[in-house]
């Protein structure tokens, strides 16, 4: 049994298998948390569960496609039969079809919709009604820093991702009254597989654009989230907290 904070809570994070994800699932974990960690690739994500029960939580991984209505309700619903309820329902799964407008096809506008932004609502939806009997929750939206400033050859992601915002501020309004706080957060460039893609030349590029002089770790985004799904955040919604190293300010 794990002691902490978020004790006796369950987590339920959407692209659980790395990067950030993991690094959430991680972080609510040592506080605690029990957690559903959900993403298409299993075996990874039967590590990180493992990674977070040798803590003491209880960790179930639930392959579920997010392109995919029929696998997004059949994985919620495996997950509030194996716990029971969900608490803290973290929307971070993403995927990026970058391309300049011109050249873009619809598929990719498609499917980066589908997976940043449409599926965050059928999970949202899928847990929502429990969150509301029981009168607390705690949503939480990774969005990012390009949603607010663009990035030019990532239309369908900034779009995406902004319309994450805006999702967040009306739930937020829509639930309130329930106890259940809905907010989002913005990382700027993080080192995640992601990014490693960069040459040497352009990651130099990029951190002489950030006042702090480095990129963000996987961690700094965890610890935001799991600060706004403690008890200390409860009087914050509809927020978008920027975890940017003062790359975009507000």
């Amino acid at each position: 049994m794990s002691h902490g904070e978020l004790s006796g809570r369950v987590s339920f994070i959407t692209g659980a298998s790395r990067g950030i994800g993991r690094a959430i699932a991680l972080e609510l974990s040592r506080r605690g948390s029990d957690l559903v960690l959900a993403s298409r690739h299993p075996e990874e994500l039967h590590a990180v569960a493992k990674e977070c029960e040798a803590g003491g939580a209880r960790a179930r991984a639930v392959a579920i496609d997010l392109a995919d209505t029929t696998s997004i309700s059949a994985g919620c619903e495996q997950a509030l039969k194996e716990f029971g309820r969900i608490d803290h329902l973290v929307n971070n799964a993403g995927v990026t079809g970058d391309g300049l407008l011109l050249r873009m096809k619809r598929a990719d506008w498609d499917r980066v919709l589908l997976v940043n932004l449409t599926a965050a609502f059928e999970v949202t939806r899928a847990v929502l009604p429990g969150m509301v009997r029981g009168r607390s929750g705690r949503i939480v939206n990774i969005s990012s820093v390009v949603a607010l400033m663009g990035n030019p050859g990532q239309a369908n992601y900034c779009a995406a991702k902004a319309g994450l915002i805006g999702f967040t501020k009306s739930l937020a309004r829509e639930v309130a009254t329930r106890s259940i706080t809905v907010n989002a957060v913005a990382p700027g460039f993080i080192d995640t597989d992601m990014t490693r893609t960069l040459t040497d030349a352009q990651r130099q590029k990029l951190i002489e654009r950030i006042p702090l002089g480095r990129l963000g770790l996987p961690e700094d985004v965890a610890h935001a989230v799991a600060f706004l799904a403690s008890q200390e955040a409860g009087y914050i919604t509809g927020a978008t907290l920027h975890v940017n190293g003062g790359m975009y300010m507000t």
